[in-house]
């Protein structure tokens, strides 16, 4: 949906990376991985292919589906391959910033996909210009090109890690040379990346959802601070960060991840419907129905119902057919927004006590019109339960958030926030509630990046970081 018809009520998540090694079908396998990814990223795709020796690439604005044609994935031959789905985080929404990014240097071809962000992307870009260097986007992803082009090391791997070593934030990577095929996630583990078999081949996919599409068999994710090269050797490991602690981005379970993929070590429905229990369990409320926020707040909503005995029932039929491309008449109609999207069932809502469970709540401007919606249609109360805790900050870790000015949670209190959304209650889960959902050991020391929650950043910020990110 166009960004002019409903304002920015959900994170949207930053970029699905999908590779391939080993198949004689590596790009059209790398479609369908895209195709299972293609809600990490709606805004453009492309993949890179190679036989070793030349290599192809096409990519353009839009979705997965409409960007590869049978005559495209044609034009992409080879046995490897690596693809991309994009949302700007940084850098806009521009045809020139589609990746993955291919480039030919001393050391021969070399294509990227990059799933993250760089805190110290722009400073990085002042000094490599200063030294010459010319970019052809706007994202931070190019930075890492050039560091890889300006790098002394010998090889290809040496000059990954001396690259590598230079940047602050969230990467996982995907490179494709003449040799192969090299995956990358940054010491902190925000961004999740997982390795797979393909019969004689291999695959690496931001989820494992992607697996299931290609049958291909999951066997580990790729760790923190981990690089894996895979080859006509089979896969080699290195470790060449220093070890830290590490800060997996939370919201990947709250929001982002497919609820059929394993993220992090769990499995993503699993966690949020033990979230709604927990909810349940934190703010009980007496009611005759439990109703989702369609589709990420189903398995919190099952969870809350379950752990309050109170039944569940699809209160609100949301629209699979809105597109890319939907089009308002006229300006006047602009609040019809939620109604596009979400309808209320009468028979379901008409004289009930309802409690209406979402995975998260960011401005709050949708959730008034929806509540809005679900008293027109005859709901005698309207609760509301919001499966994490409130979002207080933005992150700048890969994610495309409002600034920290538009969280309600910023602004206002729980009970400032009833008020303007008009719910006859409001409650979230807690931090350490959201936590117990992955079980005694991550309750007891979480091994996630919960900035949005805390504005605790677990990268270091230089005061010129903080300004260029606005935080000083």
């Amino acid at each position: 949906m166009r960004a002019d018809l409903m304002p920015l009520s959900k994170f949207r998540e930053e970029c699905g990376i999908f590779g391939v090694y080993g198949h004689p079908e590596a790009a059209n396998i790398a479609y369908l991985g895209l195709h299972a990814l293609q809600h990490r990223g709606e805004e453009g795709s492309g993949i890179v292919s190679s036989d070793g020796r030349d290599f192809s690439i096409e990519k353009g604005p839009g979705l997965v589906l409409e960007v590869f044609t049978k005559d495209r994935l044609a034009r992409l031959p080879g046995r490897m391959a690596i693809g991309h789905n994009r949302y700007s985080t940084t850098g806009g929404s521009h045809d020139k910033n589609l990746q993955p990014f291919l480039i030919n240097f001393s050391l021969g071809h070399l294509a990227l996909a990059h799933n993250g962000n760089l805190v110290n992307a722009q400073a990085l870009r002042s000094e490599l210009e200063a030294y010459g260097a010319i970019f052809q986007s706007t994202t931070d992803s190019e930075v890492i090109i050039h560091l890889i082009a300006h790098s002394r090391e010998d090889t290809l791997v040496g000059r990954i890690i001396d690259a590598l070593t230079k940047v602050k934030g969230a990467f996982s990577l995907l490179f494709l040379s003449s040799e192969g095929v090299i995956a990358v996630r940054d010491p902190y583990g925000f961004r999740p990346l997982s390795l797979g078999r393909l019969r004689d081949g291999w695959v690496v996919s931001s989820e494992t959802v992607a697996f299931n599409l290609v049958e291909a068999d999951y066997i580990r994710d790729i760790e923190p601070g981990e690089l894996v090269v895979i080859n006509h050797s089979g896969v080699t490991s290195h470790h060449p960060f220093a070890p830290i602690r590490r800060a997996q981005c939370v919201f990947e379970h709250v929001y982002f991840s497919r609820p059929d993929s394993r993220v992090f070590g769990h499995n993503v429905y699993s966690v949020r419907k033990q979230s709604g229990v927990r909810l349940a369990e934190e703010a009980p409320v007496s009611a005759d129905v439990v109703i989702p926020v369609p589709d990420s707040g189903i398995p919190a909503a099952l969870g809350f119902a379950a752990g309050s005995g109170v039944p569940f029932e699809e209160g609100l039929v949301r629209s699979h057919y809105i597109g890319r491309t939907f089009i308002e008449p006229q300006d006047s109609i602009r609040h019809f927004g939620v109604r596009i999207k979400l309808s209320p069932i009468r028979e379901v809502l008409e004289g009930k006590r309802v409690v209406v469970v979402d995975d998260s709540l960011v401005r709050g401007t949708t959730s008034r019109k929806l509540l809005k919606m679900i008293r027109g249609v005859g709901a005698k109360e309207v609760h509301l339960r919001i499966a994490s805790p409130p979002i207080i900050s933005p992150c700048f870790y890969g994610i495309d958030t409002p600034t920290r000015q538009e969280l309600i949670a910023t602004s206002h209190t729980i009970e400032e926030t009833r008020k303007y959304i008009e719910a006859d209650s409001l409650a979230y889960l807690s931090r350490e509630g959201l936590f117990s959902a992955f079980g005694p050991e991550e309750a007891e020391d979480p091994p996630f990046c919960d900035a949005c929650f805390t504005a605790r950043y677990p990268v270091p910020f230089t005061k010129q970081e903080l300004v260029q990110l606005g935080l000083f």
